[in-house]
């Protein structure tokens, strides 16, 4: 009996030292340690400088909760509230407020040296729909084999990428060479439209005749790995 006694003084100890973090951040009541605060009453008026034993003895006449809403004040600033139901109402704008937010991704989009103009159309335009819903694209192309004795084909075709998405993208990152891949990075536009799903990118005809090579005929003709 005594062993179970013991157990449940604890189990008793443990909750009542946990539960002051339930409190979150703000002191309230008891745990208000200073001699005087200035006070603000429920209605928001300016009460003054009262001793703390003041203040909670017109916390409790008033069945509400005395909180210490300015901790680094001289004195402290409390005021009057019925706790529970403020931490309620914040709670409740804080899960608002996470529901409202817009989780930006980024996007990433692979091609190869020799991905044809229709292709890239689009591949383009799924970058616009990605860019008007808000979210960062990164494009990549990756070469194999000998194709990265011509990482110009590469680059070209992501600067033209970059001059076609302009109306909907700003450049976080320009074309650079990332081991075997040429790669761009682009975010949404602050003027960008909302998106149109009918809308496509319009590819500039001078990069049709920069999609094939003579390197990369010799690689499908020979099936050449990656090194």
């Amino acid at each position: 009996m005594r062993s179970r006694t013991g157990i449940c003084c604890v189990l008793l100890s443990f909750l009542a030292i946990k539960e002051p973090a339930i409190r979150d951040k703000l002191r309230i009541n008891a745990r208000i340690r200073v001699r005087e605060v200035r006070l603000i009453d429920e209605n928001g008026v300016q009460v003054g400088i009262i001793t703390t034993r003041e203040a909670l003895d017109m916390a409790r006449e008033r069945d509400l909760d005395l909180v210490e809403v300015a901790p680094t004040a001289s004195p402290p600033v409390c005021r009057l509230m019925d706790y529970g139901k403020f931490r309620y109402e914040q709670t409740k704008k804080e899960r608002e407020a996470r529901k409202n937010q817009k989780q930006v991704e980024l996007k990433e989009i692979r091609m190869k040296p020799r991905t044809d103009t229709h292709d890239l159309q689009v591949k383009a335009n799924s970058a616009r729909r990605f860019l008007e819903d808000g979210h960062k694209v990164k494009f990549s192309v990756r070469f194999r084999g000998r194709e990265i004795a011509h990482p110009e084909i590469g680059r070209d075709m992501l600067e033209q990428l970059s001059e076609d998405l302009r109306e909907y993208a700003t450049v976080d990152q320009r074309p650079a060479l990332e081991g075997r891949a040429y790669t761009l990075i682009l975010s949404p536009a602050p003027q960008a439209k909302p998106s149109r799903r009918s809308e496509k990118v319009a590819l500039k005809p001078e990069l049709e005749g920069e999609l094939r090579s003579d390197a990369e005929d010799e690689d499908e003709q020979a099936g050449e790995t990656p090194l």
